[in-house]
């Protein structure tokens, strides 16, 4: 099925395990000449599989002084640029294709080598919270014209669409339910109502490799690079209205929305307690993602220059497939140093590993409400070549972002949030797997200060002081 129609030319950048993902997708469902479409990526390894879905792949590095050389010519009006590369800036190729008259979409905001992990940088300005606000400035500076749809992958992206699906399904638990709202005050006022005090993106990724990952090397399910990355990065949250103890290594930023806040250390050092369904309680990672900041000042209640009335915290907690952890493990222990051989898992990946991603609603009825995909290898392998469960969850969101461009094509910059949530879920959702929601009345404070004592609240579970594994 065709879901919409690409008259002028594709222009993609990158194409690891996520590019190679999606270009399946794409041909089946856009209505695109596989002649009109180009991969620029700095290796030369993809370029057997571009070519044998009749795909143009030219070699080559995007840096800071060839870029408008490069692209300049490659882009014009009607013409769409998909993102899908590391180290090459987002902004600076939202700017080009603003001035080109192409659609746009990324899913992440990238900066030029070394944004993420220049040590002499202030840790505010390698944060995502810095990158958003520079594309939110770039996007108000650029004003009304072609689409650039950015933080569409799974997570940043898939995850903001699946938090509005929620909260319609806990306000319908709740006996009240209602059409979906029809902006940013009516979304945060039925967060409010329903009594959402924090949100997790809650993953837990259980596929194994049949090739045992050796010393000295980072295994993972998706990008290597874009993980440790964004694991190097601070620790970032949404900070919620509820919150009451003010965690020792926090700061604050001094401008923009003020809905997020840091800490003075790498996510991939920092973990906190978490559920999945299929789980139960686990230790994630708190690694910061764009939808963080994003979800939580979206879902705000407070006008500018106030005090937030309302906001619940929101973050990640990742825990990413096991040799992953040991993979980290071994980077934190060289000091954020990255091992210089890296795999990423697809074909020797066993059977029966599943990818269970979604958000976790805290609060509502004094319980908590996952809701999200399931989605297992077998079945990535079964519905798309040349994906895992990990991977398929990001190409699915990546094909929904692109159709909904391209059905909305003068937005300017826009974010997850600002999508019909309805559209992408209708999309994405047939390669996810099952999409449940579920209830629990597990709390962060269950079983806690059996073996030792703790510094907890008892009289609020939800509270970050009683999530973060310290």
């Amino acid at each position: 099925m065709k879901h919409a129609r690409l008259d002028g030319r594709l222009v993609m950048i990158g194409f690891g395990s996520i590019g190679q993902g999606v270009l399946p997708l794409i041909l089946r469902h856009v209505e695109i000449d596989p002649a009109r479409i180009t991969i620029l990526a700095p290796e030369a390894e993809g370029a057997a599989v571009a070519e044998g879905y009749g795909v143009a792949y030219e070699p080559l590095a995007l840096t800071r002084d060839n870029l408008e050389t490069e692209l300049g010519g490659r882009l014009g009006a009607g013409d769409f640029l998909l993102n899908l590369s590391v180290e090459v800036s987002s902004l600076a190729l939202i700017a080009l294709c603003h001035r080109a008259g192409a659609l746009y979409l990324d899913t992440c905001i990238e900066p030029w080598p070394g944004g993420y992990t220049d040590p002499s940088t202030p840790p505010a300005e390698r944060s995502n919270y810095a990158l958003r606000e520079g594309a939110l400035a770039l996007g108000r500076e650029l004003g009304p014209g072609p689409t650039a749809l950015i933080t569409h992958g799974a997570n940043p992206g898939l995850v903001s669409h699946f938090v509005k699906a929620a909260l319609c399904d806990a306000a319908e638990a709740a006996g009240r339910p209602r059409p979906a709202p029809a902006g940013r005050e009516e979304w945060a006022a039925l967060a409010r109502s329903v009594g959402v005090k924090a949100i997790h993106v809650a993953e837990r990724d259980t596929q194994r490799s049949r090739v045992p990952r050796e010393i000295g090397e980072f295994v993972n399910t998706w990008s290597v690079d874009g993980f440790v990355g964004e694991g190097c990065q601070p620790a970032e949250l949404g900070w919620g209205t509820h919150e009451r103890h003010w965690p020792a290594d926090a700061r604050r930023h001094e401008t923009g929305s003020g809905a997020a806040i840091y800490l003075e250390r790498p996510g991939a050092g920092t973990r906190v307690r978490t559920w999945t369904p299929l789980e139960g309680p686990f230790h994630g990672f708190l690694v910061t993602h764009s939808e963080s900041i994003s979800l939580a000042d979206f879902l705000t209640l407070g006008g500018p220059g106030k005090a937030a009335e309302y906001r619940p915290t929101v973050h990640y907690a990742y825990h990413p497939c096991d040799d992953a952890v040991v993979s980290l493990h071994e980077l934190a222990g060289k000091n954020w140093h990255m091992q210089d051989r890296t795999r990423i898992l697809m074909d020797e990946i066993l059977p029966g590993g599943i990818d269970e991603l979604g958000v976790l609603l805290m609060g509502p009825g004094g319980r908590a409400y996952w809701y999200g995909s399931r989605l297992s290898v077998d079945e990535a392998r079964e519905l798309v070549e040349r994906n895992n469960a990990t991977s398929l969850q990001v190409t699915a969101a990546v094909l929904a972002g692109v159709v909904w461009a391209l059905e909305n094509p003068d937005r300017g910059v826009v974010e997850p949030e600002d999508m019909d949530h309805v559209r992408a879920l209708e999309i994405a959702t047939p390669y996810l797997g099952p999409v449940v929601g579920e209830w629990t009345d597990w709390t962060p404070l269950d079983d806690r200060a059996r073996l030792f004592p703790e510094d907890l609240d008892a009289d609020d579970p939800w509270q970050f002081l009683n999530i973060l594994v310290r």
